[in-house]
């Protein structure tokens, strides 16, 4: 098994290297690699194509579906070139998920979209997936594939907080104050940005990206495991951090054979 990581614009915070010293370590028999950013090897001649294919995935409503697909405006496009070539953030943005990792696709190797190869890109930017059954698009922290994309901004905006956060996140934005001191008042119960526990938590998140190419399901029942599909930041920190095992007995196992065969 080859694991390449790359990061494409993710947080200052998350250290790659040390995600795949981790990698390494829980997967003795796989090759690890950090190569950086996944368009570092698009031709300048092939950016404007690419661009546009990326603004074609933007979410303008939570509550409108992207298909049919509407022709980004030029100044879309521009921005998604300027992204691409490293000149900006992708900061109040929301992609289709799915449709964003077809996209990254097109920018892998060819010969490395196989079975042998996993390949995680760490982004700062954010998207959701679409629910038939609310009719809405909901915000994700990741969306595995081939190759599997784990949002950094997502960690921190798509696990709800506790509610009592967002009642008084309203009193303290209707008495003018500033509502970053609420996080204190938390104790830390959650991500933030610029959170210096952001690469530990990473760790989890590309292991679920590692189970979904073993098995085919990145996720777990157990809340005690770094598999746990969490969707409130309670239950991230707990599994991610907080927990007295990394791996469910189940998961522990199958980590086991894998290593073994």
């Amino acid at each position: 098994m080859n694991i390449v990581i790359y990061d494409e614009g993710a947080a200052e915070e998350l250290n790659t290297s040390e995600i795949a010293q981790y990698l390494e370590e829980r997967l003795a028999k796989a090759g690890v690699e950090v190569r950086g950013s996944p368009f570092d090897r698009v031709p300048a001649d092939a950016v404007g194509n690419l661009a546009g294919e990326i603004a074609r995935t933007k979410v303008d409503r939570i509550d409108r579906n992207l298909s049919p697909k509407t022709e980004p405006l030029a100044a879309e496009i521009e921005y998604e070139k300027r992204r691409i070539l490293g000149r900006t953030q992708a900061f109040g943005v929301i992609y289709d998920g799915f449709d964003l990792v077809r996209v990254f696709s097109t920018v892998m190797p060819g010969e490395e979209l196989r079975a042998g190869f996993i390949h995680i890109v760490f982004t700062n930017r954010l998207f959701a997936t679409w629910d038939d059954r609310n009719r809405r698009y909901h915000l994700r922290t990741s969306v595995y594939g081939r190759p599997s994309l784990i949002s950094t901004t997502g960690l921190v905006e798509a696990p709800a907080r506790p509610r009592e956060y967002y009642r008084l996140k309203q009193q303290y934005e209707r008495l003018g104050r500033d509502p970053a001191g609420l996080k204190e008042k938390f104790g830390n119960g959650f991500l933030d940005y610029d959170d210096a526990r952001l690469t530990e938590v990473a760790k989890g998140y590309a292991m679920q990206a590692v189970f979904y190419h073993l098995t085919g399901d990145p996720f777990c029942e157990d809340r005690g495991c770094r598999l746990y599909n969490a969707h409130w930041q309670e239950e991230l920190i707990f599994a991610q951090l907080k927990g007295s095992y990394e791996f469910c007995p189940k998961h522990a196992e199958l980590l086991k054979k894998f290593i073994n065969d």
